[in-house]
């Protein structure tokens, strides 16, 4: 193995650097040649700002995800967990893309439906492979396995779908994901053990795409980097040991997406009316009701995530 190989000459901040730079131009390059299976955007006359997105490459999230498990295969010693992580991560991805490259989005309980079997997955897998016990103010509790089991269904498929619907501004949902999965790298470091580097290589990725994604950018990473990157996210908390700490290194994102999510579900399915002055996502709200630039957007909710994440660290 690769990583077998450059540790008997490197230490591991050497191998993480070069891992990161690696991935940066990989995906970079890859990302620069806007291959033409890609599909275009067209527009979205529902969202602030929607039309001008109209034939951008969209859909990018194949790329640098498929970028980001190379690197991992290649600099990241594997285990039999791991393994399986990059496959549903792998499948989530090409669950978005497929909805990116479809003439007809899909159905909301088709994806839902998706989310829910591969949460399933992923938490079978985790509870096999690691203790119940999380940490929670402070203290030590080992939940039940039905508890875990539900929490962290829960958690995933939340995240899958705050993350998706953050990515409505040029840099915001890349932008938040970097801070959140940097924060839970290094706050955790020590329980995340191998899983801090993939989140390292992540961020790296994530680097290379907002090169092209920053306002006004060229290319979107569609539901295959959204959906991808949500997913990532919640398995960094519960590596870490902290699964609650997702609630506030991902505040922003909660807020932002999942307040539409919320507002959504308790029309449909309790026909209870809330927030009828509030625009959904937070991020429309903002632009349409206050005033804020796209590039105001962004700056602002990532101070907003790191000052949250510096909070969260010295409390």
């Amino acid at each position: 193995m690769l990583y077998d190989f450059m540790i008997s000459f490197m230490t591991p901040a050497q191998v993480a650097a070069l891992a990161m730079i690696v991935t940066v131009l990989l995906s970079f390059f890859t990302l620069g040649r806007r291959f033409s299976f890609l599909p275009r955007d067209k527009g979205r006359d529902f969202a602030i700002n929607g039309a001008l997105s109209k034939g951008k490459i969209r859909g990018v999230g194949l790329i640098f995800v498929i970028d980001f498990i190379l690197a991992v295969v290649l600099f990241v010693p594997l285990s039999v967990e791991l393994i399986i992580y990059l496959i549903l991560i792998f499948l989530i991805m090409l669950s978005g893309y497929l909805d990116d490259a479809a003439e007809k989005p899909w159905n909301e309980y088709k994806k839902g439906l998706i989310d829910l079997v591969l949460s399933i997955l992923t938490m079978v897998t985790f509870l096999s492979q690691n203790s119940r016990e999380v940490s929670f103010a402070g203290f030590g509790i080992t939940l039940p396995y039905p508890v875990y089991f539900i929490l962290g269904v829960a958690l995933i498929w939340v995240a899958i779908n705050v993350t998706n619907c953050s990515d409505g501004v040029d840099g915001l949902c890349g932008s938040l994901s970097m801070v959140t999965i940097m924060s839970f790298a290094l706050l955790f470091s020590e329980n995340l053990g191998s899983m801090g580097m993939t989140a390292r290589i992540m961020c790296a990725a994530l680097l290379a795409y907002l090169y092209f994604n920053c306002s006004p950018s060229s290319m979107l990473m569609g539901d295959a980097g959204s959906r991808a990157l949500g997913f990532f996210i919640a398995i960094l908390a519960m590596k870490s040991g902290h699964p609650f700490a997702y609630l506030i290194l991902s505040i922003v994102l909660i807020i932002d997406g999942g307040l539409g999510l919320l507002k959504v579900s308790l029309i449909r399915f309790c026909k209870i009316h809330i927030m009828n002055n509030i625009r959904t996502p937070i991020h429309d709200h903002v632009r349409k009701n206050m005033g804020w630039s796209d590039t105001q957007v962004v700056i602002r909710f990532v101070i907003m995530q790191i000052i949250a994440s510096i909070l969260f660290a010295v409390a």
